[in-house]
Order: C-alpha cells, then structure tokens, then sequence
C-alpha cells in the first residue's frame, strides 16, 4: 500500500512536491531537471510528482492555480513555493537551503 500523501508530509524529511499536467510544455522541461536534482542530491530530498487532473482535490487543497507549482516541505510544514520551471541550481540551492 502506497503511504498517504499526509504520511509522507510528515516524515522528518524535506518533501518537494511537483504539480504538473501531462498536457503542460513547461512540466515536460521540468521533468529531467528534477531526476538531475534527485540524482544529485539522493536521499536528502523525496521529490513526488503529482498529476493535477487526477489529483484535483489535492491541487486544490495546496491551491494550485498553474502548473508547474512546487511545494517544498520541512517537517510537514510548507517553506517554499513558486510556480514556472526553475533551473538545476536554483533548484539545489532552494532545497539545500532547508537542509
């Protein structure tokens, strides 16, 4: 069983929620500049990509209004947001940052 979205919220760990759409030009530039931060940065970040068409409620919830949006979380608690695509090292040094 998948953990809720909740649980993984608030787990100890900085948490980087990425909110896109399959039909969204600027999530599909995200995407490799995401796995390139997870690659460098392992196991000190969870990034979580979520769908919003298929997750509607949660997109609402953290009032997502476009996408991309990332959320980046500490010890549950939201620390960062901005919507649009950001570069690798601006990217890093947001999360590093929180580390």
């Amino acid at each position: 069983m998948k953990p809720s979205f909740n649980t993984i919220l608030n787990t100890n760990e900085i948490v980087l929620i990425d909110f896109f759409a399959d039909w969204c030009g600027p999530c599909k530039m995200l995407a490799p500049i995401l796995k390139d931060v997870k690659k460098e940065l392992g196991d000190s970040v969870k990034i979580i990509k979520i769908d919003v068409d298929k997750n509607q409620v949660l997109a609402t919830k953290h009032q997502v209004k476009g996408v991309p949006t990332m959320l980046l979380f500490k010890n549950g608690k939201q620390v960062w947001r901005q919507s649009g695509v950001l570069q690798k090292n601006d990217l890093i040094s947001i999360i590093k940052s929180q580390i």
